[in-house]
């Protein structure tokens, strides 16, 4: 689950755009490394990929050892970004393809997806373990959540293999750093009608 979607209580006091530098700095040290590593390391113009590659896999570590220092704790998705893009990442490198980098978030998108429609299906709203210390709903809002972002993550899923299969490598990463976030920022807006509808307020203190 994108930690994008909503701190934990830890996070609470974090300059927010420390917080957004570190998840979002490792993307765009990508999307640098894709669109001028020819440039930069002289490598040939369709080897950009495996440079870039390489690169996003070191920016991701580096970024989850600055978490533990800056933030005094791993965030979840930071630990699992880690860890996907090393593996995909690792995969592309070793067997010189970048299917599997361009795979890797259709894999994870579906893999979330399952797991919070999954979870609905056995009768949880698994969304509420991660989001329960900043949003507190009722639970008819964390089963209708649940379900919403479930189903983005699949539409997210689905985009990915329209736009690397049908679009060049270099718009594919353009996308996954510009078009992704923007994305996913407005479909959580767009969830602050159903937030606010089903929130449970904290009781009103005596005398106030």
């Amino acid at each position: 689950m994108s930690e994008s979607l909503a701190g934990t209580t830890k996070d609470k006091g974090v300059n927010p755009l420390l917080k957004l530098g570190l998840e979002f700095g490792p993307l765009a040290i990508f999307f640098f490394a894709n669109s001028y590593g020819d440039r930069l390391f002289g490598v040939a113009e369709d080897r950009r990929i495996f440079v870039a590659t390489g690169i996003f896999i070191v920016a991701s570590l580096v970024s989850l050892a600055l978490s533990r220092v800056l933030l005094h704790h791993l965030p979840r998705m930071a630990i699992v970004n880690a860890v996907v893009v090393t593996v995909f990442g690792g995969l592309t490198l070793a067997l010189d393809d970048a299917f599997f980098i361009k795979v890797k978030p259709t894999i994870v998108n579906t893999l979330f997806g399952c797991i919070l429609l999954g979870g609905l299906f056995f009768g949880r709203s698994l969304l509420a373990l991660v989001l329960e210390t900043v949003l507190q709903l009722d639970e008819e809002g964390w089963r209708k959540l649940t379900f919403r972002w479930g189903l983005f993550f699949f539409v997210l899923a689905a985009l990915n293999e329209i736009v690397w299969r049908t679009q060049t490598q270099d718009f594919w990463v353009a996308f996954k750093v510009w078009g992704v976030m923007p994305l996913t920022m407005a479909f959580a807006l767009a969830q602050t009608p159903l937030i606010l509808k089903h929130e449970i307020k904290p009781p009103a203190t005596p005398g106030k």
